[in-house]
């Protein structure tokens, strides 16, 4: 009970606090991508998608040089400056995007670029640690999750969550003191650090978001309403504490079936009668119905039509 004196339904509470919220939301795809984009595609120019090591993000680039084979290294623009990317592969023109949405590739790689990389890399992670301990001497209360040194410029960039807006500025100080050069922290969501840091789902398989699709859709609990799923917080949310992304790739699945039968609720005209579905089973294409004098029948979905917004159950061919 509150102080007003209402009750409060703490398990609806704890289901809500799976969702993104709005300040969240914002954060999707903030962390890297395409710095700048072309104004214009001649016919035939390939297409190819692009991965930032450091954020597990993907975007669109074209190249105006010989073919490009998959896991070549490149170096394009990012909103934080030139950096290096890797070729995953080409991209069929029917899938392409606007080309508001592509970005270029200035140019292959050499092998003094590949060199810095691996040197940045052990940069980084004595970078990382120097952070985490500059945070805790400032006690801050955020979580350090990336560092990434910028190819071609004189910038380090930070990745870190935390709860609540963090005032950094007395750490970004330090930083600059200790490195000489400059310093970005970007506060991110939870599902951008399991993106980012990657791990394994409770499917027995690599988060969806850092191997599968690297853009973070929206997902609700309605989604998970919809699929008929129980609403237990530990079976529907992943290792981020927030909705398993799965919910919505299975989404437009259940919302299109859902339009084909009745749902769970609907009165049907079944013998003569009316029956109340009492249980929809959208995989196995199977609905129970119950009447009200105690019967049950569990009968196919392509038992079902509608004529004139009504329900009921086609006789049986014999």
């Amino acid at each position: 009970m509150t102080r007003s004196g209402e009750y409060r339904n703490t398990e609806d509470e704890d289901i809500a606090a799976l969702e993104d919220s709005p300040a969240e939301q914002k954060m999707d795809d903030i962390i890297a991508g395409a710095g700048a984009v072309v104004e214009s595609i001649e016919p035939d120019t390939p297409i190819y998608r692009l991965r930032l090591f450091y954020s597990q993000e993907t975007f669109l680039a074209v190249f105006k040089g010989d073919t490009l084979s998959p896991r070549s290294m490149v170096i394009v623009p990012t909103r934080y400056g030139r950096d290096i990317a890797q070729i995953i592969g080409p991209v069929k023109g029917s899938c392409a995007p606007p080309v508001a949405e592509i970005a270029w590739i200035e140019r292959v790689a050499s092998n003094d670029d590949l060199e810095k990389m691996r040197n940045n890399h052990n940069l980084e992670r004595d970078a990382f640690s120097i952070c985490r301990e500059k945070i805790e001497n400032h006690g801050l209360e955020m979580k350090l999750v990336q560092v990434h040194y910028l190819l071609e410029e004189p910038k380090i960039l930070f990745l870190f969550t935390a709860e609540n807006r963090v005032d950094f500025r007395e750490l970004v100080k330090d930083l600059v003191s200790v490195f000489k050069t400059r310093i970005e922290l970007r506060q991110i969501g939870v599902r951008d650090e399991a993106r980012v840091v990657g791990g394994i789902g409770v499917c027995g398989r690599g988060y969806c978001c850092h191997v599968v699709s690297d853009k973070l859709r929206p997902v609700s609990i309605k989604m998970a309403k919809d699929q008929n799923l129980s609403l237990n917080s530990m079976k529907i949310s992943g290792p981020c504490g927030r909705l398993l992304c799965c919910l919505s790739y299975e989404n437009a699945f259940y919302s299109e079936q859902q339009r084909l039968i009745p749902q769970e609720g609907a009165w049907i005209s079944h013998e003569n009668t009316s029956w109340r579905v009492t249980e929809v089973n959208v995989i196995t294409g199977l609905l129970k119905l119950g009447h009200e004098d105690g019967r049950l029948v569990t009968l196919s979905a392509s038992r079902f039509e509608r004529i004139e917004n009504r329900w009921r159950v086609k006789p049986e061919r014999r």
